[in-house]
């Protein structure tokens, strides 16, 4: 019973001491493509991608990890959460799977069996969207719009791929994602659609009654008054015959000035 403490010291030795910009762990991972040692994945993903020759380019398979480096004793040995020679915990949290070790278990960290990577922020706060492909907060259970692979795809701002990337992923309206830093900054630059379906992503209804107001009091040359054109709406797909107007056409059927115009639909013979 004496030695338990002692025992749980010697696993926590050097906790949160190593790691990398990444991760903080008691170890390296030999990297099975090219036989060389790294911190971690990212770490050998940022330096192969550095490689002068595209053709020797190439990223880390995260399962096919089968060494681990302690960085308390240099023991090499095969991947496991307690070094075999010093009997440190080598990662306070520790997938098997992944081959991932971390020591910042604040992060809530679990492994999804159906994205087949770990996940930080707490099991508890997350749930797997079959459809979708990936974990989304419980706060969008049954409160999204559903993009088959959604995650599956890269940010169209920064094109970073989603989805096993570091950063926060935002869902917007649409389905569509994007990195919350991305989405934030596409905000202040006053873009307020969807980067892949031009959907508006927020509450435009103050917007587009203020269009209404500009429109009321700029009347159109007697040559533009009467003159219609075809639009199709980015919020609701719906397509329509407007009046024409420099400051924008606004859709029919749900009111949104996010639209375009178009060429007339060919009515069936």
């Amino acid at each position: 019973m004496e030695s338990t403490p002692v025992c749980n010291e010697r696993l926590d030795f050097g906790k949160m001491g190593y790691g990398c910009q990444h991760y903080r762990r008691r170890c390296q991972i030999r990297a099975p493509c090219c036989n060389e040692i790294f911190t971690c994945r990212h770490c050998h993903n940022e330096a192969t991608n550095m490689l002068k020759n595209f053709c020797d380019r190439h990223e880390l398979n995260r399962y096919d990890v089968k060494q681990a480096i302690c960085a308390v004793c240099d023991t090499e040995q095969p991947v496991a959460q307690v070094c075999t020679n010093c009997g440190v915990n080598m990662g306070g949290y520790f997938c098997e799977i992944c081959k991932f070790f971390d020591d910042d278990t604040a992060k809530g960290q679990f492994h999804c069996d159906d994205c087949g990577i770990c996940r930080v922020g707490g099991r508890e706060n997350y749930f797997h969207c079959k459809k979708c492909g990936s974990c989304y907060a419980t706060s969008l259970l049954d409160n999204h719009l559903c993009v088959e692979n959604s995650m599956r795809h890269h940010c169209p701002i920064c094109y970073e791929y989603l989805f096993d990337s570091l950063k926060e992923t935002t869902v917007m309206k649409c389905g569509h994602t994007m990195h919350g830093e991305c989405y934030d900054e596409m905000i202040k630059r006053d873009k307020y659609c969807c980067p892949i379906c031009s959907k508006s992503i927020i509450d435009m209804s103050k917007t587009w009654k203020r269009i209404d107001e500009e429109i009321e009091a700029t009347v159109m040359p007697e040559d533009y008054r009467h003159r219609k054109v075809w639009i199709l709406c980015n919020d609701c797909n719906d397509t329509t015959e407007v009046y024409f107007h420099i400051i924008g056409q606004k859709c029919s059927h749900c009111k949104s000035y996010n639209t375009r115009t178009i060429a007339p639909p060919v009515l069936p013979q």
